[in-house]
């Protein structure tokens, strides 16, 4: 299967947030599905990185 993540979902897993659904998270994980990221997703990241508003759990900013 083919996923296409979009940004929470890719911060929800990374953190292990409880709001991602365990039906997603076993998709995300299973080696099977082929996983895509939009670059708007990637741009996302940078503009919560730069106003230091994505925190990944263990406290650390990510950089």
């Amino acid at each position: 299967m083919n996923l296409l993540l979009d940004t929470h979902a890719l911060i929800w897993f990374f953190n292990g947030d409880i709001q991602l659904s365990e039906k997603a998270k076993q998709a995300i994980i299973n080696s099977q599905n082929q996983k895509f990221v939009s670059i708007a997703s990637i741009w996302e990241f940078s503009v919560k990185i730069s106003l230091k508003k994505l925190l990944f759990e263990g406290g650390e900013w990510f950089s």
